[in-house]
């Protein structure tokens, strides 16, 4: 059967997935990862200008008979994401889904996964260090997964930090959000800590770290950005990345500390492997450290879902299917 292919909105993408529905979505996705029932294309990137960044990621479902890409350019104008799935068996052309507020739900929901299998159950306290355009999903997937208390926000900038800060308040959670003048001041105590910049110098060293705390680490997704210092990777005992071979390939801080030793990158586990042992985070850890780097799996995982949402409600503006049309060989 031919399906016209759909156009699919930023306004139907809220509309048809809320945060929690993105973090339940992600779980299944790498459930199958696990099982060995979808593969995931290597992130590609390169840059350029003033810290400028082209991507793209993708990744197949076999067994669903669904693939997708999502590219997008990261400039100091912006970003316009876009998602394209395609049929596994004809090459059909399924969707294209404006994908800005699918890939926040999908860092988001992916820091939600990994706060959810490898954080201590009793976290209750979350420092989130950075207040950018991520910043406010980090905080409920978080808030999705764990019973929190306290939130302290950290950012530089001391404007936009109270200014994230009034807006998580004004979002209903039902835990204390404060402002903290440093991160060591946000991180002082926290189990939890995420976080979400664009720094080029670590902004988290071991000495802000309590025992028993788990880190999030969302932001430095190029070679030239570091979040944490590598005194956390020498206490870290339970370690883990969205995709590991991504992080060996991109990720300062794993590279640094890792270096070309494949034995020594066995210690990286993949949380889709976390989530197939259903493993429960030892007792006595002292430290858990999650690298998120963006994958396509991810992507597919809520995409998949958002298509079936939208061909169920009606929703998305139907596209002509591309036709092949002969190059003409002369003028």
């Amino acid at each position: 059967m031919n399906l016209q292919p759909l156009w699919i909105a930023e306004a139907d993408v809220v509309a048809m997935m809320a945060l929690p529905d993105a973090i339940n979505a992600l779980e299944k996705g790498l459930k199958l990862q696990a099982e060995g029932a979808s593969k995931n294309m290597r992130k590609t990137h390169l840059s350029w200008g003033g810290g400028h960044t082209l991507h793209a990621i993708g990744a197949i479902f076999e067994q669903e008979g669904l693939l997708g890409t999502k590219t997008w350019a990261h400039t100091a104008g912006g970003a316009t994401p876009l998602f394209i799935m395609w049929d596994a068996n004809s090459g059909a052309l399924l969707a294209v889904i404006e994908a800005f507020a699918l890939g926040q739900m999908r860092t988001g929901a992916m820091s939600g996964v990994a706060t959810r299998w490898m954080a201590r159950r009793d976290a209750d306290s979350l420092a989130l260090i950075g207040t950018g355009k991520q910043a406010m999903t980090q905080l409920a997937a978080v808030a999705a997964v764990r019973p929190l208390k306290t939130v302290r926000v950290f950012g530089p900038n001391s404007e936009r930090r109270a200014r994230f800060v009034e807006n998580a308040k004004g979002q209903g959670f039902d835990f204390k959000i404060e402002e903290a003048d440093s991160a060591a001041t946000a991180a002082d105590g926290a189990a939890i800590i995420t976080l979400v910049t664009r720094a080029r110098e670590p902004v988290l060293k071991s000495a802000m770290v309590a025992r028993g705390a788990h880190i999030n680490a969302i932001g430095a997704i190029t070679t030239e950005r570091e979040e944490f210092a590598q005194d956390i990777m020498d206490r870290a005992e339970l370690i883990a990345a969205d995709d590991p071979g991504t992080t060996r390939s991109l990720s300062k801080e794993f590279r640094t500390f890792f270096g070309d030793s494949d034995q020594a990158w066995k210690a990286v586990l993949p949380i889709s492997s976390l989530i197939a042992a259903s493993a429960e985070r030892s007792a006595d850890c002292d430290l858990s450290v999650f690298k998120a780097m963006g994958m396509g799996i991810s992507d597919l995982a809520l995409g998949m879902q958002i298509y079936r949402s939208a061909q169920s409600a009606g929703r998305g503006r139907a596209l002509e299917p591309p036709e092949k049309v002969k190059p003409r060989l002369r003028r």
